[in-house]
């Protein structure tokens, strides 16, 4: 028995209305442990070079992890994997809501979909029953209507409008929950698949059951007396980061011309909770409940998280809490990703501000951006420039050097510049401009201790490290927040001007040489709880260094498959403003040092000098090309 798994892959092919099931670890399969790591191995396996992310013979993989199911905190989570209409690399991006564990106990790890069907279908899987069904009453709709008239025992994955019409970076939806980034919604949409509905009751084998029920009593507690998952999370959301990054100026302003603005704090929070909060709300089996309801006219609705709150509200000019909820409100439900789509309108604003395309949109113009969402969901007027985001509205308005993206995906709302080596994980990362594999700004801005931001000691080794181990939680899959329970809860009433702070934050400055060799050593021990619940799972031993290894192998997949897709050193960077223009007085260089830490990067790494993977680098981790 697998335990962990259920041990099926269900594979439909919309074109001929069939479906079958394989196993789910088979092979070298094992070696990537599940969620986006064994997504990624199963996507190169089935595709060849070049192959259009809109040919019906693109997969498009929702895979669960080892841990979706077992009730282990946080981890009713999925990943969607495919290659991105966006940037043409590799597009993953994971979600909460209610499908992960309910299409889990249907039977089945992961659901590969391929083809395109005649007419708009969607899939419903109840167990060993798996039907496709006319979805012709739910196109059009929002993602809001769409699930409301679907059944109510089921979890659901959908897309709205913006996914319908192939809007490059249009998001897949469950329940309250996001899988936002890279388009993934669009490749879903070019195969006329409005929804995926599951429900099920097998259960998910667990080796040691009575030893983890025991440990998840110790971890609800341990998370709940931490001060960031058990008080700041629950009691600000996401939001919290308003006044952080306002203080160390690093939230996009205006397209990312300034690092903030001071009605920014008008957006935070501490304002949500006091004025507009009528209560929290959480995934199934999360005890942090970081999500927001809120009040908006005379409603309750979901409330934004910080990403949105970034590029919706400050980098659009926009400093009203109400309006940023219509705002991200309309983004859940027309389908789109609010990074993208405030980054993309953002660009549109600047390039008529500079008068390189006189669009008519402008910074805090808020009924005229509301107006623009539903035109860029239908592909109407302007919007449909716009719907393709800043990479290619570059290519045709001008303005690449202030196009706020990394390999196409645009940036989320951390400046780089106030956080080098966040920079460094922006310009690497496989999927592009990407927070969630590895938010080293944690450790440089947004975290209770912080290193020097504007030095890139330590940065190249760090990065490797938080990419490493992000990695192995989106394969397991846990969620990333789970990850701020690391920092111990001490580091949260340190003096940040007291001798023993400026120590810890000495030392971690100097400690490459030691990160170099963690990141490529074996750690035999057990640490971390990732490793703790996994090794309960399965009935063996995983230490830290197995953990570090399966982030390092489903990393370096996702590089592999760019690499076959032509993406080199030369796809490793970020716009002109962020390398040549300083948003700080009192820093000597004008923008991130990109090249400064590249060539240490890829030697930690085992790239080639052009950023291609080694074959060495890929027989040490025992990958196949």
């Amino acid at each position: 028995m697998s335990y962990g798994y259920m041990g099926k892959i269900l594979k439909i092919d919309l074109t001929t209305g069939k479906h079958e099931t394989e196993d789910t670890i088979s092979g070298d399969r094992a070696k990537y442990l599940g969620g986006k790591g064994l997504a990624t191995r199963i996507l190169y396996d089935m595709t060849k070079p070049g192959l259009d992310p809109y040919d019906p013979a693109m997969p498009l993989i929702f895979s669960t992890g080892p841990v979706t199911g077992t009730g282990v905190p946080q981890s009713n989570r999925f990943v969607v994997t495919t290659r991105s209409p966006l940037t043409g690399a590799i597009a993953n991006s994971t979600s909460g809501g209610d499908l992960a564990t309910k299409f889990k106990k249907a039977g089945y790890d992961i659901l590969i979909v391929t083809g395109r069907a005649k007419h708009p279908v969607l899939i419903e899987i109840r167990e060993d029953k798996v039907e496709i069904k006319a979805a012709k009453g739910l196109w059009g709709k929002g993602t809001i209507e769409t699930q409301d008239g679907l059944p109510k025992d089921c979890g659901h994955a959908v897309i709205g409008p913006a996914g319908e019409n192939k809007v490059r970076f249009a998001c897949i939806v469950s329940g309250h929950r996001v899988a936002g980034r890279t388009g993934i919604g669009a490749v879903m949409g070019s195969k006329n698949l409005k929804a995926v509905s599951a429900t099920g009751n097998k259960k998910v084998e667990i080796m040691n059951e009575s030893d983890l029920r025991e440990f998840h009593k110790f971890m609800v507690k341990f998370l709940k007396d931490h001060p960031m998952t058990g008080d700041i999370l629950p009691r600000l959301g996401t939001a919290n980061l308003v006044q952080i990054t306002a203080g160390r100026n690093i939230i996009p302003t205006r397209n990312f011309q300034t690092g903030h603005d001071e009605k920014t704090l008008e957006l935070s929070g501490e304002e949500m909770a006091a004025h507009h909060l009528e209560r929290q709300s959480g995934c199934l089996a999360c005890p942090i409940r970081c999500g927001r309801e809120v009040k908006y006219e005379g409603k309750v609705i979901k409330g934004p998280e910080f990403e949105t709150i970034g590029l919706m509200g400050n980098n659009l000019g926009v400093f009203s809490l109400p309006a940023v909820f219509n705002l991200s409100h309309l983004c859940d439900d027309l389908g789109v990703d609010s990074i993208s789509c405030g980054n993309s309108i953002g660009f549109a604003a600047e390039l008529n501000q500079r008068g390189l395309w006189k669009n008519g949109v402008e910074f805090g113009d808020t009924g005229r951006i509301v107006a623009l969402m539903r035109e860029i969901a239908h592909r109407e007027g302007i919007g449909d420039d716009i719907a393709d985001g800043t990479k290619r509205m570059a290519e045709k308005h001008g303005g690449k050097e202030f196009a706020i993206n990394a390999k196409g995906l645009e940036l989320p709302a951390y400046d780089p510049r106030g956080c080098w080596g966040q920079g460094l994980e922006y310009a690497t990362t496989p999927r592009g401009g990407c927070h969630i594999n590895g938010s080293t700004m944690y450790l440089e801005a947004t975290g209770p201790v912080t290193i020097n931001p504007h030095s890139i000691k330590a940065k190249p080794p760090l990065v490797v490290m938080q990419q490493n181990t992000a990695a192995a939680i989106s394969s397991s899959i846990f969620c990333q927040f789970t990850a701020y329970a690391m920092i111990p809860k001490q580091a949260f009433s340190m003096d940040p001007n007291g001798a023993l702070y400026k120590a810890i934050t000495t030392a971690l400055l100097n400690s490459g040489a030691v990160l170099k060799m963690a990141v490529k050593g074996h750690m035999p021990l057990q640490v971390l709880w990732f490793e703790k619940y996994l090794s309960m799972i399965f009935g063996r031993k995983v230490t830290m260094g197995d953990f570090n290894e399966y982030g390092a192998r489903a990393f370096q997949m996702e590089k592999l498959y760019n690499c076959r897709e032509g993406f080199s050193r030369k796809d490793d960077t970020l716009p002109e403003r962020m390398l040549r223009e300083s948003t700080f007085k009192d820093v000597s260089t004008s923008g991130v040092p990109l090249d400064e830490m590249l060539d240490d990067y890829y030697a930690i790494r085992g790239y080639d000098e052009n950023g291609v993977i080694t074959q060495k680098e890929l027989d040490r981790l025992g990958i196949r090309a």
